[in-house]
């Protein structure tokens, strides 16, 4: 499980080092895709052909569903880390998240987001009264 807050730098390459604590789940390789709210999501291999197979169910007759997969799935790019656990963030990818030298990657459980530190903080000073706050049930059963 993919846990925690880190704090990575870009380096000049696009290359960013993966956190200790992520890099057994992901050493077999890892998915780099477009995420929501402007983030980079991180899965494993093994996680993203779990979602590939979900995705395949979409019927290819709903339109919301084709502009979601082709988005989705045309920025993909798959890496394997290397010995110091540095994978390669693709310009394309770097340009959609606003991507600087400063960056955090947050663990969400079955994968990681990799943001900006500056949207991040934005993101997190804007979300966080709310979930501090929350009254309803967001997901259900859990609490």
């Amino acid at each position: 499980m993919l846990l925690g807050t880190h704090t990575p730098k870009l380096d000049d390459k696009g290359r960013i080092i993966l956190p200790a604590k992520f890099r057994d789940e992901l050493s077999a390789g890892v998915v780099v895709t477009r995420g929501q709210e402007r983030c980079l999501y991180v899965f494993s291999k093994s996680e993203f052909e779990s979602i590939h197979e979900k995705i395949r169910q979409a019927p290819v007759t709903s339109e919301e569903a084709r502009k979601y997969l082709r988005l989705f799935l045309s920025g993909a790019a798959d890496d394997t880390p290397d010995k110091q656990g540095r994978v390669l963030v693709p310009q394309l990818l770097r340009d959609y998240a606003g991507l600087t030298k400063e960056l955090v990657i947050i663990g969400v459980g079955s994968r990681a987001e990799i943001w900006d530190a500056a949207s991040w903080q934005e993101y997190l000073s804007s979300n966080e009264e709310k979930f501090a706050t929350q009254a309803e049930e967001v997901i259900p059963g859990l609490f």
